[in-house]
């Protein structure tokens, strides 16, 4: 069983940056795909990036591409992501996931989930 613990979250202003962070203990950390979600008011959660257990392979979807970062630290059983260039759209309740499997990008796919951290972008 892995837990995991969300932080970093809060209220900043569009063009900002934030760093998310995600603790996780009770499990191998390092044979774990990490991934980041987010849920926007009133929509479905969805993926926004994830990393393997190596950091060989980092992958995220579009609408992020040059802004959101995913990276971990094994040694230190964190992973992080670097939002950088905020914009209003951003705003959502980011969780972070543990999946079994490569290349997870659904929900269906993540094992483990924290309980979420809000990132409010003002504009």
């Amino acid at each position: 069983q892995v837990q995991l613990v969300e932080s970093g979250g809060g209220l900043v202003q569009a063009g900002d940056s934030l760093r998310l962070s995600c603790a996780a203990s009770g499990g191998t950390f390092s044979s774990y795909t990490m991934g980041w979600f987010r849920q926007a008011p009133g929509k479905e959660r969805e993926f926004v990036a994830g990393i393997d257990w190596s950091s060989a392979s980092r992958y995220c979807t579009d609408s992020v591409k040059g802004r959101l970062t995913i990276s971990r630290d094994n040694a230190k059983n964190t992973v992080h992501l670097q939002m950088n260039s905020l914009k209003s759209e951003d705003t959502a309740v980011y969780y972070c996931a543990a999946s079994r499997l490569s290349m997870a990008t659904t929900r269906r796919e993540y094992n483990y989930w924290g309980q979420g951290t809000q990132v409010t972008v003002s504009s």
